[in-house]
């Protein structure tokens, strides 16, 4: 493992835990030439997922594509990364049940909208604006309304 500050390969393990419920190891590492540590993620390698988009056409399931799309709705709220994180480990644990090749994209739009509107109702309305693609203020009206009816 390369050494993300000084790109030496010599590092060693300090500590391993096991996260989301038994998927990943999480290892602290230190490097041994700059005396830096940081954190790498051991996951299983498993089956490709496809995910078939609204027009049909099929691409890869991409963790750090879902990734980014909850960051950049949880922007600049008061969203612990590691609840950012948990909405993605459990859309993943979601997908791992229930489909084997591919899976539709409302499925994991609808999930991820449904875990933001727990965690940040501001974050929620950020991710569905640009998951249904709002038009204009009509639609945000909408949504708002839907979300204070719950």
């Amino acid at each position: 493992m390369k050494c993300p500050f000084c790109k030496k390969e010599n590092d060693k393990v300090i500590d391993s835990r096991s996260a989301s419920e038994g998927m990943v190891i999480r290892r602290r590492r230190e490097c041994e030439a700059c005396g830096k540590r940081y954190t790498t993620y051991e996951r299983i390698e498993e089956i490709q997922l496809f995910v078939i988009k609204k027009d049909q056409r099929r691409e890869l399931y991409n963790r750090e594509k879902v990734l980014s799309g909850v960051y950049k709705a949880c922007g600049k709220r008061p969203i612990p990364l590691s609840d950012q994180d948990k909405v993605v480990d459990e859309l993943e644990k979601m997908l791992r049940e229930k489909y084997e090749k591919e899976v539709p994209s409302s499925v994991i739009g609808e999930f991820v909208m449904q875990r933001l509107a727990k965690v940040d109702s501001i974050a929620y309305v950020r991710f569905a604006s640009v998951y249904r693609q709002f038009q204009d203020i009509g639609h945000f009206m909408k949504e708002i309304k839907t979300l204070l009816a719950k």
